[in-house]
């Protein structure tokens, strides 16, 4: 494996920040990702269709659904994956590209990997959600995650066009130009939720996998590019929902063209500001034009001075860089700085299950992230390191089956987000209110339980407040007991 090194300052034996590339140069890579349960298991994205495992530098197929994507005019292609948080017992994962059938149709779907994991048969390809993008091959978004909530978030972009031409991001009924939530474990198809609009090109976004907050890396136009901001909003308070980034009223915090808009309605109160936004300029720095690549907030204490802060890129100049997030709704990022190093084309980041972080560039190559920043750039705020402090807990349960048999036993996974820090942590099974056993969580938060199944009863599961994370219980789920039937 190859190693790039950035030196952190003139002195012998300074610090330095490393890229270190894993495995071969790939046919357009879009996105990087791990099995939750194992971090050493990669899976990097290919455009055309492809998906390819990683493992101790070798990588091999583990799903090609070329014959349904739409690849390669313009954005189009297969943007990224999500793999359900119990990936290794339920083998479930979902996949964000353009389809055929309209051409540049947004499709969310999921697919079931073998038994073994390191395979998936595109015939197990069903589609959850078909979200029209006809107009133009630009501005599809393209990042697919699972939130806290364990529900999947897509982001969508305008449609294409100058302006925001084809009048999508600022109406609140269009699914275009937002982020949307989609109910996984619905019955497909499912109708995306709007969770947010007034969206540009919203290419990267992500969850801080410490406090769940979110945040998304929308593409400019032609003056800025801007990073928006919803403090974690599971469960219960609103959060990034309903929030309205502005375009094409606003372009990052200057005025946009808002020509589809009747006269008044780019009222700025109506409005979230991004909490930072840098202007397209000449400036050899950012390559003379702009393309911001949103990435992630750095969980792997490896990288030192950077744990806490937001690291991005920009497609054009390639300039790796980073910021502190606000603490809070309504603030504002500081601290931006240069990390020193440039890649080629940044088209994506990545984070594994130990919270290690990825960057894609669009030529084939994937390195990760290691070593320190430079000595220049400025550690998180103080306070970054309490945020953690009293922050809420989602708990989430699943039935592998909702119906057994009478005195058999039915399969349950409880996962726990946010995750960083909770492995081994005791997370317990309530039947019908009453504890009926507890588990330790794995290193991707999962527990499972085996209850034994007489009638028909309402599992919950409950988590102690502890490390700083409020205490969570989960929502309902009655498990439907299914007599065998007897033939005569």
């Amino acid at each position: 494996m190859a190693t790039l090194a950035l030196l952190a300052g003139a002195a012998a034996g300074a610090q330095a920040l490393t890229l270190t590339q894993i495995g071969p140069v790939f046919d357009q890579p879009t996105y990087v990702t791990s099995d939750p349960g194992n971090a050493g298991r990669l899976l990097v994205v290919e455009r055309k269709g492809t998906v390819r495992l990683v493992e101790n530098g070798v990588a091999t197929l583990f799903v090609d659904i070329g014959s349904k994507v739409s690849c390669c005019s313009g954005e189009r292609g297969l943007l990224s994956i999500a793999l359900d948080p119990d990936f290794d017992a339920n083998g479930r994962l979902y996949v964000d590209y353009t389809g055929l059938e309209e051409p540049g149709e947004i499709h969310v779907a999921e697919l079931t990997a073998a038994p073994d994991r390191r395979s998936a048969n595109p015939a197990t390809l069903v589609q959850l959600a078909k979200i029209p993008h006809s107009e133009s091959s630009m501005h599809n978004g393209g990042q697919l995650q699972l939130g806290p909530d364990g529900k999947l978030y897509v982001s969508t972009g305008d449609g294409g066009g100058s302006n925001d031409q084809f009048h999508h991001a600022q109406v609140p009924s269009d699914p275009l130009g937002k982020i949307l939530r989609i109910d996984n474990d619905a019955t497909p198809p499912v109708t995306p939720e709007i969770w947010s609009l007034g969206l540009r090109n919203p290419y990267r976004f992500s969850f801080d996998s410490l406090s769940g907050d979110m945040a998304i890396g929308d593409v400019g136009q032609g003056l800025r590019e801007e990073v928006d901001f919803a403090p974690s909003p599971f469960p219960g308070t609103v959060g990034g929902a309903g929030a309205n980034y502005g375009w094409n009223c606003r372009e990052g915090l200057v005025a946009g063209p808002g020509d589809d808009l009747p006269p008044g309605g780019c009222a700025a109160a109506s409005f979230v500001n991004p909490v930072f936004d840098y202007p397209h300029s000449a400036d050899p720095e950012f390559g003379g034009c702009a393309a911001i690549t949103g990435g992630y907030v750095v969980r792997d204490g490896g990288l030192g001075a950077l744990y806490g802060r937001y690291l991005y890129a920009d497609y054009c100049a390639g300039l790796l860089r980073s910021l502190q997030l606000p603490a809070s709704a309504g603030g504002g990022a500081s601290g931006d700085c240069s990390l020193e190093l440039r890649l080629n084309h940044p088209v994506s980041f990545g984070e594994d299950a130990a919270h290690r972080l990825y960057a894609v560039e669009q030529g084939g190559r994937v390195y990760r992230i290691g070593g320190q920043p430079p000595a220049g750039c400025p550690a998180a705020a103080p306070e970054e390191s309490v945020r953690a402090a009293g922050k809420p807990t989602y708990v989430g349960i699943k039935a592998q089956r909702r119906r057994v048999e009478r005195g058999r036993r039915a399969l349950l996974t409880v996962w726990v987000s946010p995750c960083l820090g909770r492995r081994g942590e005791s997370v317990a099974l309530l039947r019908n209110g009453h504890r009926n056993g507890t588990r330790f969580l794995s290193r991707a938060c999962t527990a499972r339980f085996l209850p034994l199944i007489r009638r028909g009863t309402l599992f919950t599961a409950f988590i102690r407040e502890a490390g700083g994370y409020a205490a969570g219980k989960s929502r309902r789920l009655k498990v439907r007991i299914a007599p065998r039937r007897r033939h005569r």
